[in-house]
């Protein structure tokens, strides 16, 4: 059985974060619409707390859905919520890597797939913008980080 990471209040923080988008009980998840007309923006956040990943796997998946894309993160190990940048960074680990689909407050989102955990901690001005990139936005959720996945 997976560890649960999510909890009703860990969905009042998120939605908090996020504007306070109506939350949708649906039973097996849970899902926030957020909006910003000035902007024509729509985006469908769903955290499933137990999802059947696999025929012997279950853990935490999270999807977004967007007017012009679908993401997934599968195996959610955690999430970090910043006030500050009004976005929220959730996490999947897998040994040596990691995984962070960011969901921002104005309705955008970016996904950032098997970053090398090493990064994080790293020089970011070692390296160029687009690899700099992924390193910035996952160094938030360092501290919730498994400490054996390194």
């Amino acid at each position: 059985m997976a560890k649960q990471i999510f909890a009703k209040e860990d969905f009042e923080k998120i939605a908090a974060c996020l504007g306070n988008p109506e939350i949708t009980d649906l039973q097996d998840h849970f899902r926030f619409k957020l909006v910003v007309p000035r902007e024509k923006r729509q985006l469908s956040l769903e955290i499933y707390p137990t999802a059947k990943l696999s025929e012997n796997a279950e853990g935490a998946l999270v999807v977004v859905y967007t007017h012009n894309c679908h993401l997934q993160l599968h195996n959610c190990s955690g999430y970090v919520v910043s006030e500050e940048l009004g976005e929220v960074t959730f996490i999947a680990e897998s040994p040596g890597k990691i995984s962070g689909l960011v969901v921002e407050r104005e309705a955008g989102c970016s996904l950032y797939t098997n970053v090398q955990r090493g990064l994080i901690s790293d020089d970011f001005t070692r390296f160029g913008v687009e690899v700099m990139l992924s390193g910035v936005a996952l160094s938030l959720a360092e501290n919730i980080l498994d400490d054996t996945e390194e």
